[in-house]
């Protein structure tokens, strides 16, 4: 009997493990995309998470570039070919949703299941998000990996969750 409790004790411990999902987080990132011919693109810069759908990231290298989404809409910055792209989404990656769906796997690795895609996540000691791994809709394969993580309370300011521009860049609408 007393074996039955402990495995049932430690069995609710391991399915309860869920992913610490922040209100706020901002962190370096590099991006690594695979295509199905093996060839290899790099990416780094800094990214920001804000209420539950507003992301930011801020492509430093190999091109300066900033991509913007509320969820509904997607704005991308090409600073290099001053012009924003903007479109109109129906899904896109939720990062909140993807954290929700996660289900532990093994130590530090989840995996989830959002909109027809499987992503693996990767987590620190404390459950906080350090890695994403997916295969996007051209086949490609994603990598994203997080560093200088910081967790926040509330929503970001606004101004840092804005793509800015000059008034000058090309402006195109998909």
């Amino acid at each position: 009997m007393r074996q039955l409790l402990l495995i049932f004790t430690l069995s609710i411990f391991i399915f309860a493990k869920s992913i610490n999902i922040p209100e706020n987080f901002q962190a370096n990132f590099t991006q690594m995309i695979t295509n199905p011919k093996k060839k290899v693109i790099n990416y780094s810069g800094k990214v920001y998470f804000s209420e539950a759908s507003k992301l930011k990231w801020e492509y430093k290298k190999p091109t300066k570039k900033e991509v913007c989404t509320n969820g509904l809409e997607l704005l991308v910055v090409d600073h290099d070919l001053e012009q924003v792209s903007k479109y109109n989404i129906s899904k896109g990656f939720n990062l909140s949703e993807i954290l929700k769906k996660a289900k532990y796997h093994s130590k530090k690795l989840y995996l989830a299941d959002y909109d027809g895609k499987k992503y693996t996540i990767q987590v620190d000691k404390n459950n906080r998000l350090q890695a994403v791994a997916y295969f996007d809709d051209l086949d490609n394969k994603v990598q994203i990996a997080f560093r200088k993580v910081k967790y926040g309370k509330g929503k970001l300011s606004s101004k840092k969750m804005t793509c800015s521009y000059p008034k000058s860049y090309d402006i195109i609408r998909g």
